[in-house]
């Protein structure tokens, strides 16, 4: 019981910035992972995880610099936004690596719920990146900017993401994931849509609040009674 209040508490404190300085916050850090993401991620968002695997120093490094920078009670909430979305993204690279090959990320034991991060002495999985921390920020965007080293996932977003750029650059793979036919596709009778927006129906409401987010993004007008239809989604590695 004392292991796990603990680490409730270091969620609760990383979540609102609460922990480690965070000095590394520029150039040095974020443009590690950039530099990794430009040479192993095609435009296209196929990852080469074959030859990431041979080259991956870098990326243990970055991971290693972000454990030791996590994010101060002086953080704004973009610059918490970037270093956890690239961690998501980095550790999840990382987990594949760590088992390549495989034909899916689903082929290992509880992916999202194994320990993967040690920032301040507390432990994180991907799950408790994702729903104790990211989804706490009241941001719908970032399931657009997380990847789940799957088909089906969001690209993987080619550069590093920062605070200072993090509105641009979370409204450019927001409006890509909805302009891409593979994710999601337009009728002005009927959409079909990932199941991303069915799966976390409490950030993105139900139909109503689902088409008022929707219309930002939605290559056509959409009109109230138009049918929603969700898409299979293919958890075939990214590759």
């Amino acid at each position: 019981m004392a292991g796990a209040a603990v680490k409730i508490l270091g969620l609760f404190l990383l979540a609102a910035g609460l922990a480690q300085p965070l000095h590394a916050q520029g150039k040095s850090r974020h443009d590690l992972w950039e530099s990794q993401l430009q040479k192993f991620v095609s435009k296209d968002g196929k990852v080469n995880y074959k030859a990431w695997g041979k080259d991956r120093n870098a990326l243990d490094n970055y991971i290693a610099i972000l454990a030791e920078n996590p994010p101060t009670e002086n953080s704004i909430k973009n610059d918490l936004l970037a270093y956890w979305i690239n961690a998501y993204n980095a550790l999840t690279v990382q987990l594949i690596l760590d088992h390549y090959p495989i034909e899916s990320i689903k082929d290992l034991s509880k992916p999202w719920s194994r320990t993967v991060f040690t920032a301040a002495g507390v432990s994180y999985s991907l799950g408790d990146i994702e729903h104790e921390i990211l989804r706490k920020q009241d941001e719908k965007r970032i399931h657009f900017a997380i990847n789940c080293a799957s088909a089906s996932c969001p690209k993987l977003y080619r550069s590093a993401f920062k605070g200072a750029q993090l509105e641009y650059q979370l409204e450019t793979v927001t409006r890509a994931f909805f302009h891409d036919p593979s994710k999601n596709s337009f009728e002005s009778d009927a959409i079909h849509l990932s199941k991303i927006l069915l799966w976390f129906i409490k950030d993105f409401g139900f139909k109503k609040e689902k088409l008022a987010f929707l219309s930002r993004y939605s290559p056509v007008p959409l009109d109230s009674n138009v049918r929603i239809r969700y898409l299979p989604y293919d958890w075939s590695l990214n590759e």
